[in-house]
C-alpha cells in the first residue's frame, strides 16, 4: 500500500472526466478515455482562429463559452443556444496552415472548411477560421517544466492535461458569497478524497497504468471570472484567489500534468500518489 506523507494514503479517486475538443469552447464530461503523449484523446486538438491564423478565447469573445461541440466518430456537431446546430466530419488529413498560440508560431493545422467557419463567424459576428492540429506535430512544452525533450501538447495553453481536487473547489466556495462550479476552471481530471489543494504537492500520480507527472501550478486568468451560462463577468474568483493562493506565476488553482505513457482512464480509478 502507498504512503503518503507518512501515513497511509487516503482512498483518492478519479471523479470526473472532461474533454475540450475545442479550445475555449464547452467540454463535455465522459466515463472513460484514451490518454495520449498530448492530453485526452480529442482534447483541444481544434481551436478558432482569425483569418491571419490567431487564436482566439474567451477573452475577446466570451460567446466561445456557449458553443457545444460534440463526437461522434469522425463528426462532429457544433451547438449553441437559440442557433441552428451543424455537423460537420473531421477533417485530419490535407492542406495546412501555420497558426499561431501564445508562443508557438507557425503550428501546422488543418481548417474545417467553410461551413464550420460560416457558423463560427455567423455565432461571434467574426471572420474566423475552425482549425484542427495537423497529424505528426508535436508543440513542444516549456523546457523548463517538461520531463522528456518530445513532451507536447496541441492547442490546450500550455501543458497536456489540467487535474484539479474536488475539495479544492470545496475550500475555495467556502470563501466566497455565491458558489462556482467546477466549469470555471476547465479541468481535465478531477479526483477526490484528499485533503484541499493536495493535488499542489504531487509530483508523481499513477491512475491505472498511466503515471502522470504534475510539473506547474496553472495561474489562473480572467476566464473564471466569465459565467460559462450567462457570460456574465465579476471579480470572482480571482479578487479570492488572490488573497490566499498567491504564487511567483500569479493566483494558483489546479496543476498542470504530462502523461508519460498513453493508455486508457475511467471514472471511479484509484488514484495513487508515488511522489
Amino acid at each position: 500500500m502507498a504512503l503518503w506523507c507518512g501515513t497511509i494514503a487516503p482512498m483518492i479517486q478519479l471523479a470526473n472526466l472532461t474533454c475540450y475538443p475545442i479550445k475555449a469552447c464547452r467540454g463535455f464530461d465522459v466515463q472513460e478515455s484514451n490518454v495520449e503523449r498530448m492530453g485526452l484523446e480529442h482534447d483541444r486538438r481544434m481551436m478558432v482562429v482569425t483569418l491571419e491564423g490567431e487564436f482566439l478565447t474567451q477573452r475577446e469573445f466570451p460567446r466561445l463559452a456557449l458553443i457545444t461541440p460534440t463526437l461522434e466518430n469522425d463528426s462532429l456537431t457544433l451547438s449553441a443556444p437559440n442557433f441552428d446546430s451543424m455537423q460537420i466530419p473531421v477533417q485530419t488529413e490535407g492542406f495546412t496552415w501555420p497558426v499561431n498560440i501564445w508562443k508557438s508560431k507557425g503550428v501546422n493545422a488543418i481548417d474545417q472548411g467553410d461551413d464550420a467557419a460560416n457558423w463560427f463567424s455567423d455565432w461571434l459576428d467574426a471572420s474566423v477560421r475552425l482549425v484542427h492540429i495537423a497529424g505528426g506535430i508535436q508543440r513542444r512544452l516549456n523546457p523548463d517544466f517538461s520531463i522528456n525533450a518530445d513532451d507536447h501538447t496541441g492547442f490546450a495553453d500550455g501543458y497536456p492535461i489540467l487535474i484539479i481536487s474536488g475539495e479544492s473547489l470545496q475550500d475555495l466556495n467556502s470563501r466566497l458569497d455565491t458558489p462556482l462550479p467546477m466549469n470555471r476552471f476547465r479541468p481535465n481530471i478531477v479526483v477526490k478524497g484528499c485533503e484541499p489543494f493536495a493535488e499542489d504537492t504531487w509530483r508523481r500520480i499513477r491512475i491505472g497504468d498511466i503515471e502522470m507527472a504534475l510539473v506547474k501550478p496553472c495561474p489562473r486568468c480572467v476566464v473564471t471570472t466569465i459565467d460559462k451560462e450567462t457570460l456574465e463577468k465579476s471579480k470572482e474568483p480571482l479578487r479570492t484567489l488572490e488573497k490566499y493562493r498567491r504564487h511567483e506565476f500569479g493566483a494558483i488553482f489546479g496543476m498542470n500534468a504530462i502523461p508519460l505513457k498513453s493508455g486508457r482512464l475511467e471514472v471511479g480509478m484509484s488514484v495513487q500518489v508515488i511522489q
